[in-house]
This record gives structure tokens, sequence and C-alpha cells, in this order.
């Protein structure tokens, strides 16, 4: 008797709930903390199926369970246990871990579960996945803004390391400038200077064939001058944007000849310019302006570049697609290892020793041309000569 009520006050004081059926599931005896977890007094639950106690789909079921496991002795619980969810009277649910274990008790079958609540191992579980999964967004936050930042840091050294080199390039002009302007002022002023007192010394002696001869160099000195500040002017031009194309229609062979006949006056003694047109039309839309001082500017380098005695060929072709112009010298060349510099400003090679020039005069043209939509190519020999090419998309 002393071990019935001893076990009696611990099945009465146990935390989690305990309940008996026998083999029909008819509830025999429940505990007071099974009692508290669903919410029913004991006369409740008692001599009641312990559906009561089960959600869908497990209620409809578990009949069909118990005759199951009784007729073939399949477990699904008894002696193995799971999480499964109980209904409470108010007709909210819980999880909780049961466990069944069989007793054979006075010929009858007696099903014993063990209820545990998980209310708060399932609360806790939830907390921690919705944190976990906090936590993995705000590292996905944190990750795209620290590649945003990484991005925008590798963009500022990128943008940092241009300037650095836009500047480095600037530098490098100015210092090619400061260089050229001191030399390509300096010769020609200093002409006009001993021109001007020679000139006065032969006033004084009446020798007007000095007096000329030094007025020749003179005005040529002042030449010289106005084409390095016409370079510097149109450089300005072009790097504000303020020179445009504007295209027109025109014959490139009359536009060739009349050019020629002036170019022919600057030309060395015994310089020939010789042109030549190929092609049954002489009829394209550029801009005469640009086109001329492009080719003024190469068939003065022609003349500048090439001895006395000399032929500069100059050629226009035409046909249904494309102009193409070549301008070609037999003079000095460029040498192979100073070519890939040949169109930037104020560059001069190396080979042209005190012959003037301002360096700027083939870039102008590379930027004309392509104003104008064409392209500019070269072939150069040191001591050989060279070959300019410019070709015009036709479209007149």
């Amino acid at each position: 008797m002393e071990k019935i009520n001893l076990l009696n006050a611990i099945i009465n004081t146990a935390i989690d709930g305990i309940i008996t059926i026998d083999n029909r599931g008819i509830v025999e005896s429940i505990n007071p903390a099974a009692c508290q977890l669903f919410g029913y007094a004991e006369s409740e639950v008692i001599g009641k199926n312990i559906s009561l106690l089960m959600p869908e789909p497990d209620k409809s079921a578990h009949d069909s369970y118990l005759q199951r496991y009784q007729a073939t002795g399949e477990r699904r619980i008894i002696g193995i246990g799971r999480e499964v969810l109980g209904l409470k009277k108010d007709k909210t649910t819980f999880p909780f871990r049961l466990a069944v274990s069989e007793v054979e008790y006075g010929n009858r079958q007696i099903y014993t579960g063990f209820v545990h609540d998980l209310t708060k191992e399932k609360a806790a579980e939830r907390s921690l996945k919705e944190y976990t999964e906090e936590l993995e967004i705000r590292i996905k936050e944190r990750t795209e803004v620290l590649q945003t930042l990484v991005n925008e840091l590798e963009k500022a050294k990128e943008d940092v390391s241009m300037s650095l080199e836009k500047e480095k390039e600037l530098n490098q002009l100015k210092t090619r400038f400061v260089s050229m302007a001191s030399h390509e002022f300096r010769t020609p002023l200093s002409s006009v200077q001993l021109s001007a007192s020679l000139i006065e010394k032969y006033t004084q002696k009446k020798d007007p064939e000095h007096v000329i001869k030094h007025t020749g160099k003179i005005k040529n000195s002042v030449g010289q001058l106005t084409g390095i500040l016409n370079d510097f002017l149109s450089l300005e031009k072009l790097e504000a944007g303020k020179t445009e194309a504007r295209f027109e229609e025109f014959d490139i062979v009359k536009f060739s000849e009349d050019l020629i006949e002036e170019m022919q006056l600057i030309a060395k003694q015994n310089q020939n310019i010789v042109y030549q047109h190929t092609g049954t039309s002489a009829r394209v839309n550029l801009d005469p302006a640009l086109l001329k001082n492009s080719i003024i500017n190469l068939i003065s380098n022609a003349i500048k570049y090439s001895g006395e005695n000399t032929f500069i060929e100059f050629n226009s072709e035409l046909d249904n697609s494309r102009l193409i112009i070549t301008v070609k010298d037999n003079g000095i060349g460029i040498p192979d290892e100073e070519q890939k510099n040949l169109f930037e400003p104020f560059f001069r090679a190396h080979n042209t020793g005190n012959i003037p020039g301002t360096g700027l005069g083939l870039n102008i043209v590379k930027r004309y041309v392509g104003l104008m939509g064409g392209e500019v190519s070269f072939i150069s020999r040191e001591n050989q000569g060279t070959t300019i090419t410019l070709i015009f998309r036709r479209h007149v």
C-alpha cells in the first residue's frame, strides 16, 4: 500500500504529463501536469477517447493505428517516441515529445504516454532561427555595403591613377611646350633682331640689295612665328571643342590645284610638288577649310624635311566609296622607335635637328580628319621618306 501511495505521489507531482489508456484508446488516468498542459479537468478526460487531445490528422488516424499495432505489432510511437502536436481545450495546439510504453496488467494491455512540453524549446528554436535569418540578412546587407565600398574604393583608385597619369602627361606636355616655345620663338626673333640691325646699317650705306635680303629674312621669320601661333590657336580651339566640321560639296581637283599653286611658292630650290588625281568624278563633300589646313600641314612637312632638287607627290583618288589623299616625300623619315609617338602634341623626332616646327601639326591633322569622319595612316623609313594617307568615306 505504501508503494502504491508513493507511486501516486510521484505521478501526481511529476512535471511532465502522464496519461494511461486501455487497448481501445480510452483514458483511464491523467496526472495534474497533463491536465494543466491540455487545459482540462481530470473528470473531463477520464473515460473519453485519447483522440480528444489530438488535432487532425492524428485524431482520425489514432484508433486505426492502435488497432493495427494490436493486430500486427507494427510500431510507430510505442517504444519509439516522437514529436507531436497536442490539442488543448481552447482548440489551440502545442508541441510536445510523446513517449509511449506498453504494460500488461491483470491480463489487460495498458499504454502509458509521457508528455514533455516543447513549447519553450520550440519558441527558443524559432527565436534562434529568426535571429539567424536576421543575422544572415544583416551580414548580406553589410557584405553588399562592403562590396559597394570596395567597388567605390577601386573606382576612386582608378580615378586617382587616371588623374595622376593625366597630370603626368600634362606635365610632359608643359615641358615639351616650354622647350619647343623657347627654341622656336627665340630663333626667328633673333633673326628679326639681327636683320633689323643690319637693315639699319645697310640703309646708312645705301645698299638696297642687302636691305631687301634682310627684309625677306624678317618676313620669313614673321611667317614662322605666325605659323607657330596658328598651331597654338588651332590646338586651343580643338581642346575647347570650338572646332566643328562644316561639310559642303566641292571639286577636289580644282581645290588641290589651287592649293599646290600656293605651296609651290614656299618650296625649296628645285623642289617640285607633283599632283595627280585618279577617278572619273571629282565631287566630294567635306569641310574645305579643315581639309586645306590638313593638306597644307602635310605638304609643309614634306617641304621642310626634304632636300632641294626633290619631288613631293600629292595624289587624290576617288571612287564610289571613298576619297584617298596621299602626300609622299623622300625626306629624313621617322625613326622606327619613335613612330608610335608621331601624332602626340609637341612631339618631334630626334632626327629633326634644327629644322623649325612645333610638333603640333600632325596632331592637329589627325583631329581635323577625325572631325570629318576620316582616318590617318602613315609609312615611314628613316632617310627614305614618309607617306601620309588620309581616307574619307564618300558621302556626296
